[in-house]
């Protein structure tokens, strides 16, 4: 018999604030967090906006010593994990640390160490590079300096899966909890690639919005859409077995139900043009917590802003949910936060707990005008006060990744 998950504790470092209830009230306040990068000069760049992380100070969160040995990524990764974890109200002075894990994703680790150290390496010669330029660069570094900081020794890992990232690392944590591995983990993904190679090569990619407007370069769904603007920042929740959240007297806020993880096996970068891999990753999730289509109230949609995923995810929702997709309230968080990539998995997944605990969805931000085959409800407008029971979240990465979580209002 598996075990029951329920989320106890939840932390975000995002581009329209630095805790969850900055971050929340955000997007119901509808507050695009997007605007001209500043971390470097654009000119000649066919993309100039990103949806950065603003007044950052990272010895709020660790010492100045321990900041220093950390990628940006990490430093998001280790604050977003404080903020959960003293949220969840854990002590560990009273657990076995070696069953509290972390399943931390990034889909890119440090592309702004590897770009400086190789500045280096050609004007400098290789005797100048950092000595710490692997430790630093590497992905599953947010996942060890999480564990590192907070004294976490259960099973560690960092699913790489590009945008899918931090959907499949809470799946994948829920799964380890279920099957007795843990009995906590802190989940989520972390991404700061906001920087001249990152920007050029997803722009060169056409992935980017080259729009100059910050309130409406990301609008997912919309027939002008023109691709996702770069976000970055970290979502990490407290993933934790019901039992022991119950023993010691934990706050609850929702349940964690279900978990669905494809592959398209189709193209590098477009997902399946007719959504099979998409919907069946939603099936899947939605057949694991034991529920029907017609229960699912409220996704949380990748929603990129791109003509194809749009599009596709548009499609995958009616396959797998039928009729019944046009009933359902679609958002997607993107469209004022900008794509997290390896992150958006983590931050999205805090916004569905929210939905259900504020009984809210928000707007999708940006949205005037459906484009063609965008025919559902994706909460154009104005966010809709509702009782929310059950909310989905996707994420499809590229590579043909999906992957979708099912998250439900808490009954004891």
């Amino acid at each position: 018999m598996s075990r029951r998950v329920v989320v106890t504790g939840l932390g975000a470092i995002t581009p329209i604030g630095n805790d969850v209830d900055s971050f929340w009230n955000g997007l119901k306040e509808k507050k695009v967090g997007i605007a001209p990068i500043t971390y470097f000069d654009t000119t000649g760049y066919k993309a100039t906006l990103a949806g950065e992380v603003k007044d950052f100070d990272a010895k709020k969160y660790m010492d100045p010593k321990a900041a220093r040995r950390m990628e940006l990524f990490s430093q998001y990764a280790v604050a977003a994990a404080k903020q959960a974890l003293e949220d969840s109200g854990i002590d560990m002075e009273k657990e076995d640390p070696y069953m509290v894990g972390v399943s931390i994703g990034s889909g890119i680790g440090s592309m702004q160490a590897f770009e400086k150290e190789h500045k280096k390496l050609l004007e400098k010669g290789p005797s100048r590079v950092n000595p710490l330029l692997v430790p630093l660069m590497i992905s599953n570094m947010a996942a060890g300096n999480v564990a590192i900081q907070f004294g976490l020794k259960g099973k560690n890992i960092n699913v790489v899966t590009a945008c899918a990232s931090g959907t499949h690392c809470i799946g994948e944590a829920f799964r380890s909890i279920q099957y007795g591995e843990a009995d906590v983990m802190a989940a989520g993904g972390a991404e700061a690639s906001i920087c001249p190679i990152g920007v050029a090569g997803f722009a060169a990619l056409t992935a980017l919005s080259s729009s100059e407007d910050p309130m409406t370069a990301s609008r997912p769904f919309d027939e002008n859409r023109d691709g996702f603007v770069m976000g970055e920042g970290s979502g990490v929740v407290i993933l934790e077995e019901l039992n022991h959240a119950v023993a010691r007297g934990a706050k609850i806020y929702a349940e964690v139900v279900g978990y669905g993880a494809t592959c398209d096996a189709y193209h590098i970068t477009s997902p399946a043009e007719d959504g099979s891999g998409a919907a069946r990753a939603m099936t899947n999730a939605i057949k694991d917590a034991g529920l029907q289509p017609a229960d699912i109230d409220y996704i949380n949609a990748h929603g990129t802003s791109t003509h194809h995923n749009d599009l596709f995810e548009t499609k995958a929702i009616k396959l797998a949910l039928g009729e019944h997709a046009y009933q359902v309230k679609i958002n997607s968080t993107k469209s004022m936060i900008g794509h997290l990539l390896g992150a958006a998995g983590g931050v999205e997944f805090v916004a569905c707990v929210k939905s259900i605990q504020d009984g809210f969805v928000h707007a999708t931000a940006g949205l005037v005008n459906e484009g063609e085959g965008c025919d559902l409800d994706y909460t154009k407008g104005e966010g809709v006060k509702m009782d929310v029971n059950t909310a989905l979240s996707n994420s499809l990465g590229f590579g043909g990744h999906n992957a979708s979580i099912l998250v439900k209002k808490y009954v004891g």
